[in-house]
């Protein structure tokens, strides 16, 4: 199963992805995570690496080379499908399982726009295949332009993180539309639930909208706190409510093979 994790920005998207990968580790599950936010720097701390590994987008030739390569280059980035094991080793950070890709960063002033990242992330999920037991993780950049340029054409379903705010909830349905639009699934996971009544006043929010909740995490000091530390990630009650969360997402995804 190929998974696109997006939201509003600051509502935990990469910590989410950095849990569910964790825990489909946990069930003997090849994990791939593709970090495909141009500006967040940090998905590979969370996930126990010491560093990230190159960008693909030095692979396709830099920014100005990136529709070239896709379109008509020789490399692996221009095979129609290829597997995790032809791109070159300095791409992939591989530990116990898991294998790490970062499509790149936005770095320097004035380098220009996002959207030969957008294009490459679309090209690589469209084209990567998985294999029996592997799954596809990727962390979107915040907001909605992603959407915007289709890059979710590749993958199998979207879960969008909503967390405690009314714009979070807005731009959940927004997204939703234009997902399904592509005919992807979409579903949502409530995040960083307080105590009271938030969760039921969320849930009631978003099922307005025709969205359905997967999954509800709920506030996790320990959680909290190995975030601010800038390592990998240790949660207490999380934990829990992430194995909720896989297990429904494979499920859904059994029930529509």
């Amino acid at each position: 199963m190929k998974l696109a994790v997006c939201g509003k920005g600051g509502s935990g998207k990469s910590t989410l992805v950095a849990l569910l990968a964790q825990e489909a580790l946990s069930r003997k599950y090849r994990v791939v995570v593709m970090d495909s936010d141009e500006s967040n720097p940090g998905l590979f701390r969370l996930l126990g690496f010491e560093r990230p590994p190159s960008p693909l987008l030095e692979l396709a030739g830099g920014r100005r080379e990136v529709w070239k390569t896709l379109e008509e280059g020789k490399g692996v980035l221009a095979k129609e499908s290829f597997r995790l094991e032809e791109l070159p080793p300095e791409y992939v950070k591989r530990k116990n399982g898991l294998s790490l890709l970062c499509v790149g960063k936005i770095m320097v002033a004035k380098e220009g726009c996002a959207c030969p990242l957008g294009a490459l992330t679309r090209e690589i999920l469209r084209r990567l295949e998985l294999g029996e037991r592997e799954l596809l993780l990727a962390d979107l950049e915040a907001g909605i332009e992603h959407l915007g340029r289709g890059v979710e054409e590749g993958v199998d379903a979207v879960l969008v993180v909503v967390d405690p705010s009314f714009d979070s909830v807005v731009l959940a349905g927004r997204m939703a539309q234009m997902a399904r639009g592509m005919g992807k699934r979409v579903y949502v996971v409530l995040n960083r639930i307080r105590p009271g009544g938030t969760e039921e006043r969320l849930k009631m929010e978003v099922r307005k909208r025709g969205l359905k909740v997967a999954g509800v995490i709920h506030e996790d000091q320990e959680l909290f706190e190995s975030e601010m530390s800038g390592g990998e990630l240790k949660a207490g009650r999380a934990w829990e409510e992430v194995r909720y969360l896989l297990d429904f997402l494979l499920a859904e995804e059994k029930g529509c093979a």
